[in-house]
């Protein structure tokens, strides 16, 4: 089942990451933290993660957790509790598989970056020079009500796909006319489930990204491009720029560029059938009862998608995601292998929002954009990354060294407050005052 049949409250009620000001503020710290009090176990070093991931895997409100906090140039803390799913007796651990849906979005955003670094592309580029459908767009006039539009004033460019103000849509959080056309165009790049959710559409098959681009510059835009940030399918329509510019299927460009250098061995957009002794079950909490809507051993995560969702479709563990943000946190090398320059990792994780965008009232409300995930601002700055549709959320302080990513199968992600308090867990663990 799509991705857009979830509840588009799952990202509208989002209480969204606001760990950029806190974690500034608790790596900050990190720098007065004797050497010796890092070298106790994680469990003593973040009491209040660990009494937190107890409490809600004895109350039987997950059946695992996991944590990994890392600081300068040493492997990760983890902090691991529970298990793989109800009645399986497999623990969580470093290398589990989560699906983290969104925190997708900042690696194709940071694959755009590596070739933004080498001059492939350039931020302010027209993705008409690679997918020239989108040469001439339309903006609707009224888009909650009526597909009447106006030629579009600007072109769609690289930095607008990377920040969220193309003007696109997304089949979670648009309206009307347009996501009617969004599903019978297939217009929906992830996949949540095989179960049907009563009362939802069922949208028309996604094609593949080529066809996916294409069917994309037909429709009509939400908002003049460059002008408002809206959520959207920006990642996923990046992932065919990507292919373009590089000459390389996205999926491969991700692998070659990032996962095989990274030692990501564990990052997928298919799971194999070999590898669900590792993968954790997703859950939807009702009523005080854990309902599996996708069974690891069963999961829609085993087939073939239609294309690599660049927004939403990696399944991959915690090693994986800290070994990415690992790299960032150093400049763009990790052990030896360097995947893009210092200068273009400060680039891509500072504010590139085009002038004049207000973000009162969205996500990253009080913060930046950088390459597809919020970032933080003034004293801030330096800080990195998103959360996930199923709980997930990561982050790097790259100007204090610090990194961290939490994972959680649950859905909606509003229904535990995972977003809002695990930086806050962090930063008391760190003793720092909110």
């Amino acid at each position: 089942m799509e991705m857009q049949a979830l509840d588009s409250a799952m990202l509208a009620r989002r209480g969204f990451l606001t760990w950029s000001g806190r974690l500034a503020a608790a790596g900050a710290a990190t720098a007065f933290i004797p050497a010796q009090a890092w070298a106790r176990s994680a469990a003593e070093k973040f009491p209040t993660v660990k009494a937190q991931f107890d409490s809600y895997v004895s109350s039987g409100k997950l059946p695992g957790l996991l944590a990994t906090i890392g600081n300068g140039t040493a492997s990760p803390d983890v902090i691991a509790v529970g298990t793989i799913a109800q009645g399986n007796k497999t623990p969580v651990d470093i290398d589990s598989l989560w699906r983290v849906y969104s925190m997708t979005k900042p690696i194709t955003g940071i694959a755009a970056m590596i070739l933004v670094g080498e001059g492939k592309l350039k931020l302010d580029q027209p993705i008409a020079d690679f997918i020239p459908e989108f040469a001439k767009m339309t903006v609707l006039t009224d888009p909650d009500n009526s597909l009447n539009a106006v030629p579009a004033k600007n072109q769609i460019t690289v930095r607008h796909l990377l920040t969220h103000t193309a003007g696109l849509g997304y089949g979670i959080i648009t309206k009307g006319p347009l996501l009617q056309l969004y599903n019978e165009q297939g217009i929906n790049p992830a996949v949540f489930s095989r179960f049907p959710i009563p009362g939802q559409p069922v949208p028309a098959p996604t094609p593949d990204l080529k066809t996916f681009a294409e069917r994309v510059a037909r429709l009509p835009l939400i908002a003049e491009p460059g002008t408002k940030w809206s959520y959207s399918i920006a990642l996923d329509l990046l992932g065919r720029v990507i292919e373009v510019a590089s000459g390389m299927d996205f999926e491969a460009f991700l692998r070659t560029r990032l996962f095989e250098p990274l030692k990501m061995t564990s990052s997928y957009f298919q799971v194999p059938a070999a590898e669900t002794k590792r993968f954790v079950t997703n859950y939807a909490p009702m009523n005080g009862i854990l309902f599996p809507v996708d069974p690891a051993p069963t999961s829609i995560y085993l087939d073939k998608p239609a294309f690599a969702f660049g927004g939403a479709g990696l399944v991959c563990s915690a090693r994986d995601y800290d070994r990415f943000l690992h790299m960032l946190q150093n400049g763009g090398e990790l052990d030896g292998t360097r995947i893009m320059t210092p200068a273009t990792v400060a680039l891509a994780t500072s504010n590139l929002l085009p002038a004049g965008v207000k973000t009162e009232g969205t996500f990253i409300a009080g913060a930046g954009n950088g390459a597809g995930g919020r970032v933080g601002l003034g004293a801030f700055e330096g800080t990195f990354g998103w959360g996930g549709a199923a709980g997930t959320v990561a982050f790097v302080d790259i100007k204090r060294k610090l990194r961290a990513v939490c994972m959680a199968q649950y859905v909606p992600s509003n229904v535990y407050p995972f977003h809002e308090d695990f930086a806050k867990w962090v930063m008391k663990d760190l003793g720092i005052s909110a």
